[in-house]
């Protein structure tokens, strides 16, 4: 029986870019995707002809991005960001390299690979031949039959048959499109039926038997919410059916029996493995080289400015996990200290028994030298409780001992993610690890704002097709969560080790894209140093004073109840403020007040816009609800939350930063947020006065002084702007000038806010709403902003030129912020995304700016006799320190020298940079 093998090229080419560092070719071309790709497709070549022996393969393709779907329904994979820029090149190549195997090579305009793989296999099960896809694509799982057409899914080596959908999505595979229908896709932007998952799909689909069938009978189902999506979505449900349902019967591109396999003849393979340089391939072609070794000559495709020595790329193997050991004895411990002595460099991650890293103990160390070769060692399983043994293990002090002197090797380099976390694990045991890289701070520089997660996990997923072990699958969830070191040791095994080798594999791959994607610059003099210093700064936590706290509680509980009779008295009638629906139904129902809007779901929108809308309207109730909302919030996330986060151990409060937490570089902080807390606001002071020195002590606050308008006069080249600040005038005093020709208070106010709401990429209708004018006033001021600054216009337009054709921003330090809705259909989305790509390369400049003097601060602080000064917390632009109050003048002048140099040597700023410093018995009063 003829058996017909169809290859989902389209696919394999993704695979092949992620699986591989970027190479180029003796020509300077791209070739890493096509190195992959070859690699790949060969191995399938040959395992199929030994073990299933096809008769007849063709390899299909994606034609282009656009395809008949568009048509139905414009949005259709809308949201997918555009192939990157290096990958796009090999496109062509990748073509070349089936050709080069002698194979089909199919695609058609307007049809996706996977309807012309449909046509090909309706065609095949016409004719009685046996047909396997090789792909795991869930849609293509609709045309698996038992006995006649199954898939191959390369990535697990496992066939997919009727029994692997049914258990995956609960219907059999004819059935499998009214599910995906209902549920949707979020990669491919099917709307699906909001609020329907695949369970909730596949549970429809079994009680009704079809798509039609659920929603004529949407009136009968019990769950009121479920029901009413049903009903209201149910023309989504059908246009949903119909992208999902694969083509069937388009006319086949090349004949059946054209696909025949006859063998990979020598040429003309060979000619393309010479044009490329792929030697090893070239030797396995010749039977001198192992076929399951292939890599790529260093002399002939290397990164640009590789040495001749460099290690040979080979594909990685998949993941083991039976292959990580368990470290229990001595000799096993000296031997994977040698090997990462020996290796020059080592991954590494840690294990406690709680998420807090500064009282959280250290249970286990996981290692990892290569792929698949990663150790665990235990340090406190086990024998928590009279009944429960304790697992052989060696003593904590002894492996810590014994690994000092690799972790502080300074030749010997420490791979974490997240790293912050484990230096301070190791810090608190008296270790100082260095040097680091730290994958997750590499991949942030890679490929930030909106391309992806840099959780491990799902880097994991998306760099190497690999599902980790969830924490909850070996600690379980809820009540009946056990800690980490109450595991069995051959799982925790398996899950330690594990990300010790996904963490290493990350940083092979990360390391190699670094300098083809320019962004080494970055990550070594901005964002690589930071990670001790960052977690330093969280092991030092700040003080606070329970006694204010709480008195600042009873104060604000009691201006929230006062609110709220006001606010009720105002309404005429009771009810819940914090409730959205009721508040909207008070305002625009009984209340009657005009201009309101309605969201999708038909109740009134009462955000903050539309709040300060009604305020500046003059209507009273408008802004006690907003200062109801401010107290009930701050009081609950500082006043009340901070208590609770004093440590019991050190007394004070120590906030988590997270390195990847704002796209646009900035540093962000939870438990507590610092970011948040009202800054030119009385009661922001309030709660700031509760942040303390210790005795003896003063806080001291260093902010950085309009360092956003200082870098738009250099970037957009301002020469008014320039001069301006070159003299120290009031930037904003100087606008009014220009702009009214005269300053007030109020056109001063009025210069303020267009100053910071230009560089936001602020709309007139914007504009307008903050200066309480019309739209068309608005649009005036900004034309005549524009034409006093025109700097400023071209800066706007260049960035909008450079984002609309490379996708991303960059800061003076070359940090990337990706913006993949910058060319979304949805005109919100894209302008959303154009007025964010105006200010990300100035506001990341400046998180750049302030990282790098904090990397210099307390090299520079001990270097001048003032290590007893400590950096306690950033926000946004200000640094915040613990000083003696004998060292409060010295430390004034490093802090502000470091400050206002921190650009250079690396960047030379046209404009000064000012620094303001205030001191005092708190923060409150440091400002």
């Amino acid at each position: 029986m003829p058996h017909l093998y169809l290859v989902d090229g389209s696919s394999y080419i993704f695979r092949a870019y992620h699986r591989l560092p970027p190479l180029t070719n003796r020509h300077g071309l791209n070739v890493g995707a096509v190195y992959g790709y070859t690699t790949m497709l060969w191995k399938l070549a040959e395992s199929l002809h030994k073990e299933e022996g096809p008769t007849h393969l063709a390899v299909i393709f994606d034609a282009g991005s656009k395809t008949f779907r568009n048509d139905v329904y414009d949005q259709y994979k809308a949201h997918r960001p555009p192939p990157p820029p290096d990958l796009v090149p090999q496109f062509p190549l990748i073509r070349d390299a089936t050709r080069a195997f002698s194979l089909p090579c199919i695609e058609e305009d307007g049809l996706e690979a996977d309807d012309i793989i449909a046509c090909y296999a309706k065609a095949a099960l016409a004719a009685d031949w046996k047909v396997t896809i090789v792909s795991s694509d869930k849609d293509l799982m609709q045309l698996i039959e038992d006995g006649r057409l199954d898939l191959y899914d390369t990535m697990n080596d496992r066939k997919l048959g009727r029994d692997y959908v049914i258990e995956k999505f609960g219907v059999p595979p004819e059935k499998l499109g009214d599910v995906l229908a209902l549920m949707g896709d979020s990669v491919d932007n099917v709307p699906g039926v909001p609020g329907i998952g695949p369970k909730t799909a596949a549970q429809l689909i079994q009680d009704y038997g079809d798509l039609e069938s659920v929603l004529a009978n949407a009136e009968a189902i019990k769950k009121p919410k479920l029901k009413q999506n049903l009903i209201e979505h149910a023309d989504s449900a059908r246009l949903s059916r119909h992208l999902v349902t694969l083509v069937c019967d388009s006319p086949l591109p090349e004949p059946l029996e054209s696909l025949e396999m006859k063998g990979i003849p020598p040429e003309p393979l060979r000619a393309f493995l010479e044009e490329h340089g792929f030697r090893a391939l070239i030797a396995r072609l010749d039977g001198t080289g192992s076929t399951r070794s292939g890599g790529v000559s260093s002399a002939a495709a290397t990164a640009p400015g590789a040495t001749p020595t460099q290690r040979e790329v080979r594909p990685e193997p998949k993941i083991d996990r039976s292959l990580y050991e368990t470290v229990t004895t001595e000799e096993a411990l000296d031997r994977w200290i040698a090997e990462g002595f020996a290796n020059g460099f080592i991954a590494l991650d840690t294990e406690t028994n709680g998420y807090d890293c500064v009282t959280a103990k250290l249970v286990g160390i996981s290692l990892a030298t290569e792929c698949n070769k990663a150790c665990y060692i235990p340090l406190e399983h086990g024998g928590h409780d009279l009944l429960s043994e304790r697992p052989p293990q060696l003593a904590a002090d002894l492996v810590l001992a014994r690994l000092k002197p690799l972790l502080e090797d300074p030749a010997t380099l420490k791979i974490g993610h997240n790293f912050k976390f484990d230096w301070i694990v190791f810090d608190r045991r008296g270790i100082k690890v260095a040097p680091i890289d730290d994958s997750l701070v590499m991949s942030f520089n890679l490929d930030a704002g909106g391309l992806n997660s840099h959780a491990m996990d799902d880097l994991a997923k998306k760099h190497l097709d690999h599902d980790c072990i969830a924490y909850k699958d070996v600690c379980g969830s809820g009540q009946k969560q056990i800690k980490f070191n109450e595991v069995p040791l051959d799982r925790a095994t398996e899950y330690a080790a594990e990300d010790a080798d996904v963490t290493l594999r990350l940083w092979r791959r990360f390391k190699a894209r670094m300098p083809h994607e320019r962004v080494t610059k970055v990550y070594e003099m901005v964002d690589r140093p930071l990670v001790p210093v960052v977690a330093r700064m969280e092991r030092e936590g700040v003080k606070v004073n329970r006694e204010e706290l709480i008195r600042l509680s009873h104060e604000f509980s009691n201006q929230i109840a006062e609110l709220e009779q006001q606010i009720c008295s105002e309404a005429g009638c009771t009810f819940t403020i914090g409730s959205p629906q009721q508040l909207g139904d008070v305002l625009f129902n009984r209340m009657g007040l005009k201009g309101g809007r309605k969201g999708k779901s038909g109740t009134w929108s009462t955000d903050v816009n539309e709040l300060e809308r009604l305020s500046r309207e003059g209507v009273p109730i408008a802004a006690m609800i907003l200062e109801w909302r401010q107290l009930s919030k701050l009081k609950s996330t500082y006043t009340d939350a901070l208590q609770q986060q004093i440590n019991s151990e050190t007394g004070r409060v120590h906030t988590s930063y997270s390195l990847s937490g704002a796209q646009t570089g900035r540093l962000s902080s939870t438990d507590p947020n610092l970011q948040n807390i009202p800054i030119r606001s009385e009661i922001g002071r309030r709660i700031r006065d509760a942040f303390v020195a210790e005795p003896g002590h003063v806080i001291l606050a260093a902010d950085y002084s309009q360092i956003e308008l200082r870098l738009a006069a250099h970037m957009a080249d301002v020469p008014q702007l320039r001069d301006a600040f070159a003299r120290g005038d009031d930037i904003h005093s100087l606008t009014a000038q220009e702009l009214f020709g005269e300053v007030t208070r109020d056109t001063r106010a009025s210069a303020k806010t267009i100053n910071f709401a230009i560089l936001y990429g602020i709309s007139r209708w914007g504009l307008a709403g903050r200066l309480s004018i019309t739209a068309e006033e608005a649009q005036a001021m900004i034309d005549r902003y524009f034409e006093r600054f025109p700097g400023i216009q071209n800066y706007i337009a260049d960035t909008l030129g450079k984002v609309r054709e490379t996708g991303f921003t960059t800061t003076l330090f070359g940090r990337k912020t990706h913006f993949p809705s910058i060319r979304a259909k949805n005109q919100g989305e894209r302008q959303g995304a154009e007025r964010a790509a105006i200010n990300a390369p100035i506001q990341g400049t400046s998180a750049d700016i302030i990282k790098r003097a904090m990397v210099r601060m307390c090299p520079r602080l001990e270097a001048e006799g003032l290590g007893a000064v400590r950096m306690l917390m950033q926000v946004h632009d200000e640094l915040v320190f613990e000083v003696p109050e004998a060292d409060v003048e010295r430390a004034s002048m490093v802090i502000r020298d470091v400050m206002e140099r921190a650009a250079e040597p690396a960047v030379t700023l046209s404009v000064p940079l000012g620094v303001e410093i205030g001191t005092g018995p708190n923060w409150g009063a440091a400002h």
